[in-house]
């Protein structure tokens, strides 16, 4: 039998439970600090998901907008071995005019810190593929699972969205 290598372990707080394959990792066993990225993406997918109803359109669809990647930051704090199961906290963490961010806290069971991450989003007009506010709609779902406590690495912004 095959198992699934993530899913939804609750949805408040938001977690995704993953288990680390052996094709995840070096020959040393540790995990590729490349595939932290296609956990972040993993858990993040299903956030949205599960912020669009789960209805089987993206959460941006839903609202009449795209939402593309703008950035991702990272914090990493621990290594992972093949079998390990790691935790991944997703919250919403600022909301601005056209971008917002998921936080991302990816933890051992026991409570070993393994990454922090930041996933941001921003809207586009569908049709021209220029940014535009985040729609009203979407700004108060987003908000239903706002965190006030920044949980994911600090960025610096350089220009206004």
């Amino acid at each position: 039998m095959i198992r699934s290598a993530e899913y939804v372990l609750s949805e408040r707080p938001f977690v995704v439970r993953r288990q680390v394959r052996w094709g995840d990792c070096d020959p040393a066993g540790v995990v590729y600090t490349g595939r932290f990225t296609e956990y972040l993406l993993g858990a993040v997918g299903l956030f949205a998901d599960h912020l669009a109803g789960n209805t089987g359109e993206s959460l941006g669809q839903v609202h009449g907008v795209g939402t593309p990647c703008r950035g991702m930051a990272f914090d990493f704090a621990g290594t992972l071995w093949p079998n390990d199961v790691v935790d991944i906290t997703c919250t919403v963490g600022e909301i601005r005019e056209r971008s917002y961010d998921f936080h991302c806290v990816a933890r051992k069971p026991d409570g070993t810190l393994i990454f922090r991450a930041t996933f941001s989003p921003i809207c586009v007009r569908l049709e021209a593929r220029q940014s535009a506010p985040i729609p009203p709609s979407l700004r108060a779902v987003l908000q239903t699972y706002c965190h006030a406590e920044a949980t994911g690495p600090t960025r610096q912004r350089k220009n206004h969205e």
